[in-house]
Parts: structure tokens; C-alpha cells; sequence
């Protein structure tokens, strides 16, 4: 049986209905360019609309992030990944969804506890230390570590937010050693957001109206939103150094290291940017120097400046349609393979073209010099190209 369907069966034995995990596009309306979260989709029932299947759900939800950009390339991140994901609309509390938590990670995937640590919230002026999860882990006897900022969920500056509980697991050899803030080989892999409040424009908080009375004893129902990575699950469960050797990344690293030499973290940024790259246009975002389609454009010339920057004569024509396929199939997308490559190759060499001009165009004596914003200013409105080209090129 996968991972996928362990999860979704272990909590539908627990009473949760699976939903239909969404594409990478929130929904109208949203102001948010991508789906970050296993819970963005549901946001408004989390803030207290009835949801058609009920107060508790499971589903494996695909995400983009940007924010962790500059760390794709170790061991852990990933651009687009999959997040399992279960959820209780004021229906259950923390002690419910930590019990179920460590069960189904030792229990049913068989992970050691005395290679486990978690982080609590301590409290801080507003909210105080969340003393059910605290209890939890206590009967459960895992290791504990308090924290304030990094133990504390939000949506944004604004909106649902509340304090989380983080599972980690030792990746190290030997015994495990320090806590998660202090030694970077544990690996967070699941948390446990109890999303109990809102916070407004002036920094207040209001408890949400979806839920039971909770003011730091037990036993209170809230909102439980829990997000369990599938690539770091996989790559903890295969014992693998990193997420690009696991079983999903297979024919990636089967094939690239063939097709280009490149050093390990430029290797993984390619792989990453290139298939993150495909599920987005698999969504039906074509590149543009606006909303979406930039934040495509972003990647692929990312990940192109990293292809070139030993061989400019490397292609994505190169790259086998295979690769496409799987991971098309993968994502469960219906484009065209065809179509996808098409398009890539396309913005290809609209960059290669891009760096030609931008190049002519800096070797004139003008910009033999540091540049200022109206240099910026003109490079950008009069021959098209953006600041971080103009410094990549100089």
C-alpha cells in the first residue's frame, strides 16, 4: 500500500471524508498567486463556513512555495511538492490529533519514537503556553522544546492563525543528538496547527467562533489543521539522504546526471525548477511578466542560468519525454506532454535571446559603471530587462 493511501485510510478510519485535492490555483477571488498550504483551499471553512462533507477531512493537497526558494537544493526542500493533510472544523482539539499523529507514524509507519522530538509553543504576551499539546506529548513520552515564533502558524499578516506542535525526526547517524532548533539533521515532517483565532490589521487577536471555549486547559475542540510533507515522509521511510533519492524522484536522477554534469545542489535545483515547472504549466499557467506566469518565468530562467553557467550549450530540448510523463502522471494533470515542452523550450529561447540583447546592450560605456535606479529604470522600461538579469550579467 503507498504512503498516500495509508494516511487517507488511517483517518478515514477515524471518521474523516477525503476531498479532491486541488491544482495549484486558488480559487477566484483569492489574492494569493498559488496554493502554499494544505489548508489555503479550505481557509473558509476554517473561519467558520460549513464545509459539504462535514468537520472532518483528509486529502493530499500540491503546493508551491517561493519563500524557501534560496534552500531548494539541500536536503529537504522542494518548490512544488505534496502535503497529506487532515483537518477538524471545530470538531476535535490538539490531544485528539497528536495521539493520532504519533500513532500513525510509528504504528503504521513503523518510525522509531527515540528518533522523535517535538516543539510546543511556549507562550508569548497574547497567548498562553498551549498546555493540552504540552500534556499530550508528555503521557506520549517524547522529548519536548519550547518555542515561541517558531511554533506559531499564520495565514499571512492577517486572518486564521494559532499555535502549532512540529514532529521531527533524527536523520543523523547514531544517537540522536541537541533538539530541532539547535541541530539542523532533525527533520521536521508533520505539524499540528491548532488554529484558534484571527488576527486583525492592528495586531489583535479574536478567537474564532468555530470552537469550544479553549483557554489553555484540555480536552477543547478547535480548528486542527496538520500538514505532513510526502517527499520528506518518503525519503524518512526509504532511508535516504535526501528527498531526490527517493523513489519519486527516481527517474530524474536516473536520467539527468546522464544527460548534464553538474555538481549535487545544482543538480537538484534543475530537477526541482524543471518538474515544479511542468506541474505549473500542467495548471495551465503559461510564462508572463505578471502574477503567475512570472513567478513560472522566475523558475525556469532560474534554472536555466543554472544549467548554463558551465555549458550554454545545454537545452531542455535534450530533456527525454519521459521525464514529462512521469511527471504529469504523478500530478494526475491531463496536458499534453507535448504542449508543456513546447512551451518551456519556447521561453528557452526567449531567454537565451533576452541574454544575448542584454548583453550587447551592457557593453556599451554607459554601464561601464556602478549602476543607479534610472540606469535600472531605463534597462528595464527601453530593452526589457529585469534588475536581477542586468546584475547576473555584469
Amino acid at each position: 500500500m503507498t504512503i498516500s493511501r495509508t494516511f487517507i485510510d488511517f483517518f478515514i478510519d477515524r471518521d474523516h471524508v477525503p476531498t479532491t485535492g486541488s491544482t495549484l490555483i486558488p480559487r477566484l477571488g483569492d489574492p494569493v498567486l498559488f496554493t502554499t498550504s494544505g489548508m489555503h483551499p479550505l481557509t473558509p471553512y476554517l473561519e467558520g463556513e460549513p464545509h459539504p462533507l462535514g468537520r472532518r477531512l483528509v486529502g493530499i493537497q500540491r503546493c508551491l512555495r517561493t519563500t524557501d526558494l534560496d534552500e531548494v537544493g539541500d536536503r529537504t526542500h522542494l518548490t512544488v511538492f505534496e502535503m497529506l493533510g487532515s483537518w477538524s472544523l471545530g470538531d476535535y482539539g490538539s490531544s485528539e490529533t497528536l495521539k493520532w499523529g504519533y500513532e500513525l507514524l510509528t504504528s503504521r509507519f513503523g518510525l522509531d519514537p527515540r528518533r522523535m522530538y517535538v516543539t510546543v509553543f511556549g507562550g508569548d504576551e497574547q497567548v498562553p503556553l498551549d498546555q493540552e499539546s504540552l500534556r499530550t506529548w508528555q503521557e506520549l513520552g517524547l522529548p519536548i522544546e519550547l518555542t515561541t515564533e517558531d511554533n506559531w502558524w499564520s495565514n499571512g499578516p492577517t486572518g486564521p492563525c494559532g499555535p502549532d506542535s512540529e514532529i521531527f525526526v533524527w536523520t543523523g547517524d547514531g544517537d540522536p543528538e541537541g533538539t530541532p532548533t539547535t541541530d539542523d539533521r532533525w527533520v521536521e515532517v508533520w505539524n499540528h496547527v491548532m488554529m484558534r483565532y484571527r488576527r486583525h490589521d492592528d495586531g489583535s487577536l479574536e478567537p474564532l467562533k468555530q470552537q469550544n471555549d479553549w483557554g489553555g486547559g484540555a480536552g477543547k475542540e478547535c480548528n486542527i489543521d496538520t500538514g505532513l510533507g510526502l517527499e520528506r515522509l518518503t525519503m524518512l521511510l526509504e532511508g535516504k539522504r535526501s528527498v531526490y533519492e527517493t523513489s519519486l524522484f527516481e527517474p530524474w536522477m536516473r536520467t539527468i546526471p546522464k544527460l548534464w554534469k553538474l555538481d549535487e545542489r545544482s543538480r537538484r535545483i534543475v530537477i526541482d525548477h524543471l518538474r515544479s515547472s511542468i506541474v505549473i504549466v500542467g495548471d495551465g499557467v503559461h510564462p508572463s511578466n505578471t502574477g503567475r506566469g512570472y513567478v513560472l518565468r522566475r523558475l525556469i530562467r532560474r534554472m536555466l542560468t543554472t544549467l548554463w553557467r558551465d555549458d550554454d550549450s545545454r537545452s531542455l530540448s535534450d530533456v527525454p519525454i519521459e521525464l514529462f510523463e512521469h511527471t504529469l502522471s504523478h500530478f494526475h494533470q491531463g496536458e499534453t506532454v507535448t504542449m508543456i515542452r513546447r512551451i518551456l523550450i519556447d521561453e528557452e529561447i526567449r531567454f537565451s535571446n533576452l541574454l544575448d540583447r542584454g548583453r550587447k546592450v551592457l557593453s556599451h560605456e554607459r554601464f561601464h559603471k556602478s549602476l543607479d535606479d534610472t540606469d535600472y529604470k531605463y534597462l528595464h522600461d527601453t530593452h526589457g530587462l529585469p534588475r536581477e538579469l542586468v546584475d547576473s550579467l555584469r
